[in-house]
């Protein structure tokens, strides 16, 4: 894959804002650190497929894992080439893919602007929404590893302290060690940039696991199952559609209940 950058000059992730800190006690003028917003506009041979609100960071890890999760290719080797490039106040990244690809996934094309914090906006049908996950298998971090994982995600994160409202994706290692980390406004962001740090860099996500400082919706149990990681880990317990459709791919769910974690065999009755 042929990856190019045209003009596309690196941006501020945190610029500082001014404003007033205030207490009960009193209030003082205070530098903020913010995340910063951009919109990406995707491109599929020249043609307009989604516009993304992201940070404007590691974008083309981005746009490779967002091909990925959205099932616009299956592995790395689809794509052509990359060109990325500035376009007023955003940027704009074209992929050259095999036409057919293009055509394939014309029914899922994105109209609407996505929002930072959906990953499912502009999503023109529930059919789009809810596609059947792909199926994973692999082996399972231990408790340990994940509770490990856990442990070092804060510490990993370096936007987080800066701007206070980057979320983080990471891929860990089986024995728990954060391998990779990638933080973006969006948590849907963040994830696709780990699927794309991987495939660009031929790791395999069925070695390890993701971590997530999110809570699992079901748009990440997608993401993580076209990458085929056997488990994701989060902060937050996940939803019930979630956990339903994980069911289906296959892929175990973890998340942190206090010391501990909870990691869920399914829903209920």
């Amino acid at each position: 894959m042929e990856i190019r950058r045209l003009d596309a000059t690196p941006r501020p992730v945190s610029p500082t804002a001014r404003g007033r800190l205030c207490t009960a006690a009193d209030e003082r003028p205070i530098d903020w650190r913010i995340a910063e917003e951009t919109p990406l506009a995707v491109l599929l041979n020249g043609t307009a497929f989604a516009v993304m609100m992201l940070t404007p960071a590691d974008l083309e890890d981005f746009v490779v894992g967002f091909a990925l999760t959205e099932g616009i290719v299956a592995t790395v080797s689809e794509i052509d080439s990359l060109r990325l490039a500035e376009a007023g106040e955003g940027f704009v990244a074209n992929l050259k893919l095999d036409p057919a690809k293009v055509a394939a996934v014309e029914d899922r094309r994105r109209t609407l602007a996505g929002r930072a914090g959906c990953g499912l906006c502009g999503a023109q049908t529930l059919e789009a929404v809810l596609r059947p996950p792909r199926r994973v298998a692999g082996a399972r971090p231990t408790p340990a590893a994940i509770l490990r994982a856990l442990a070092s995600l804060r510490e990993a994160q370096v936007m987080k302290p800066v701007n206070h409202s980057t979320h983080a994706a990471a891929y860990c290692d089986a024995d728990g060690t954060i391998a990779l980390l990638r933080e973006d406004i969006g948590r849907h962001n963040a994830l696709d940039k780990v699927a794309g740090a991987l495939a660009r860099d031929g790791r395999d996500a069925r070695d390890g696991f993701l971590l997530l400082s999110s809570r699992v919706s079901v748009e990440m149990v997608q993401k993580a199952a076209a990458i085929r990681a056997p488990l994701v880990a989060a902060v937050s317990p996940p939803s019930a559609l979630a956990l339903r459709v994980a069911g289906q791919a296959g892929l175990a769910v973890a998340a942190r209940a206090g010391e501990g974690v909870v990691i869920f065999d399914g829903m209920g009755d």
